[in-house]
């Protein structure tokens, strides 16, 4: 499972012009699977993500949590994380999880960060989307659970 954070100003997404979630300053999370990846996986994003001290405290250092700073999620689900660019300039998505098991392993992702009390906007799962994005920084954080938890 890999996740690409942004701390942002305000974030949103679009399928043909009509807003489908948006969020006033916190997360704008990236989301992609891959092969093999678990309920296990999940949960342990979830709680690395929302632990993560991205956001600066009142003396300007990065300290707090988005539990902390009381920011909200845009969850975006992104297949295209998974590309392998290693041959010729047309990316292969074969390492991307197959669609059936990637919304399951989504749902469950973004369920888990709402129980965590936090507030979760999402894009369509396998939508073209339109994701608007002002980072704020720029931070962007890239995780990825197998380097994270050593498989």
């Amino acid at each position: 499972m890999r996740v690409v954070a942004q701390r942002c100003f305000e974030a949103s997404v679009t399928i043909d012009d009509e807003n489908v979630g948006e969020i006033a300053g916190g997360l704008c999370l990236l989301v992609g699977f891959t092969h093999g990846d678990t309920e296990e996986d999940v949960k342990y994003m979830v709680k690395k993500i929302v632990g993560l001290r991205i956001f600066e405290d009142n003396e300007d250092k990065m300290n707090l949590s988005i539990q902390d700073f009381g920011g909200a999620i845009l969850s975006v689900s992104q297949f295209t994380l998974y590309a392998d660019v290693k041959k010729g300039r047309r990316p292969s998505f074969t390492n991307s999880a197959a669609p059936d098991a990637a919304s399951d392993l989504y749902d469950l992702f973004n369920k888990l960060l709402a129980a965590e009390g936090i507030v979760v906007e999402t894009g369509v799962f396998g939508a073209m989307m339109d994701v608007r994005i002002v980072n704020h920084g720029p931070v962007t954080i890239i995780l990825d659970s197998q380097e994270l938890m050593g498989k």
